[in-house]
């Protein structure tokens, strides 16, 4: 964490946030996420680009470095609730920088900038089996709120990966 800052990101920032974006998209491949990080890259550029026209993302950066990212963003999906929804559609540090509070660093600053936007509650993602991603989160005080379900579909193309009963 030492001689790390954690500021907003600007226009210099797009490629290396892009091509951090795309290493959080592989990475969370070995965590079973279907999102396909150099295949994607045109849809993060265009995602990179206008979270920074809304500042709404922040990178951590050591000199000249971006070692790490956090998006943010009002929940604006145009259904009423009976609170104001901040969410990190996605957050990322180096796996060389991780475990040196950066990761905190980054919550930190999603908490406030989305707690000064009038947020009452934050919201965000790990795959089930991202263990430690979901420490950090629960450590951090978040806790479960929805828990989402997946089934292959067995059709022509896929079979079924269910064994079958006997």
């Amino acid at each position: 964490m030492e001689g790390v800052v954690v500021e907003s990101a600007d226009g210099d920032d797009v490629s290396a946030v892009t091509d951090l974006w795309v290493a959080l998209a592989d990475d969370q491949r070995a965590h079973d996420s279907h999102v396909l990080g150099v295949e994607s890259r045109e849809t993060i550029v265009e995602t990179v680009r206008r979270m920074i026209a809304l500042d709404a993302l922040a990178v951590a950066r050591r000199a000249d470095t971006v070692v790490g990212f956090v998006a943010m963003e009002l929940e604006r999906d145009g259904y009423d609730r009976d609170v104001t929804r901040g969410r990190v559609p996605a957050i990322y540090v180096r796996p060389d920088d991780r475990s040196s509070g950066i990761g905190t660093q980054l919550l930190d600053r999603a908490e406030r900038e989305l707690g000064a936007a009038g947020a009452d509650v934050i919201t965000l993602e790990a795959l089930a089996a991202n263990d430690r991603a979901r420490e950090l989160y629960h450590d951090r005080g978040f806790v479960s709120h929805r828990v989402v379900y997946e089934k292959p579909i067995e059709n022509d193309t896929h079979s079924s990966t269910q064994p079958e009963a006997e």
